[in-house]
Order: C-alpha cells, then structure tokens, then sequence
C-alpha cells in the first residue's frame, strides 16, 4: 500500500540536470505563490544535497542540513517550500527532481553559496560555479526584503 507520509502526491514539472564533479548549483528558491516542494534524487553519480530553512517564523530559521544522494541507493529527500536548496556534484551526477510549481522566472531567487551568516561547512574550498550563481545576494539581503521571500513555518 502506497503511504505518502504527509508529502505531496501531485508534482507538476520534472526536471533533470547533469553535473560534473566539484559544480555545486545553488542555493536557489521560489518565491511567493510559486514557492516550489522539490523531491530529489540522483539517477547516477553522487551529490551532497542541502536544504536551508528561510521561513522568518521557523525555529530552524536560517539552519540547513546536508544528505549525500546517489544513484545506487535510490534515496529520495523532499525539500518543501520555504527552503533554499543547492547540491555539490562529488561524481560526474544525473541530478533529476519533481517539483510542486512549475518554474516562473519572476519568481526566481536564490542566496550566494559561501554566505558568511550560513556559514555552510561545504567540504570544497574551489567549486566549479555558475556566473549567475556567484552572483546571488547574501542571506541578509534576502531576508530585508521579506516580501521576496513569501514563506512561514
């Protein structure tokens, strides 16, 4: 018998991306009604997934966590809305995630990955990233302009 466990059962854009090792793509979210749940998994490869909670009124606020997927196990981690998510590739990896919004670029929005409030301890010091994601404001700059965010716990 199927049990979703309290996750959602319609997911409405499946995507898929390939990375070579050390590319870390992140931390990126959606904002206001188009705030997306991701469920996660690598087809191939491995990656160390991480989700940052940015609901102001969360008690994990501001805390992230990390899991290392890959396409052996089979894992799967739901990221539900109101959390920035990146992944550092640590293998050549087929990332793919279903998502509970369709992408809308208006909605797009993101934090830096090396922010100094995060204080993420990724385990690389040189990654491999894009332009458009070193160019994503800090922690601080999102959370001043709140109505960006359009999340709560």
């Amino acid at each position: 018998m199927w049990r979703n466990n309290g996750l959602p059962t319609q997911f409405v854009q499946d995507n898929q991306s390939f990375s070579t090792k050390g590319v870390l793509r992140g931390l990126h979210f959606q904002t206001g009604a188009h705030a997306q749940g991701k469920l996660v998994r690598v087809i191939y490869g491995r990656v160390l997934d991480i989700a940052v909670d940015i609901r102001p009124s969360s008690s994990t606020f501001g805390q992230y966590e990390f899991f290392e997927l890959d396409g052996l196990s089979n894992t799967m981690v739901y990221i539900p809305p109101g959390f920035a998510h990146g992944f550092l590739a640590l293998e050549d990896s087929v990332f793919s995630y279903k998502c509970t919004q369709t992408y809308h670029k208006p909605s797009e929005s993101g934090i830096v990955w090396n922010d100094h409030t995060l204080n993420i301890k990724w385990p690389i010091s040189n990654p491999i990233i894009s332009a458009k994601d070193l160019s994503l404001p800090t922690f601080n700059k999102i959370m001043n302009q709140t109505e960006l965010v359009g999340v709560s716990a």
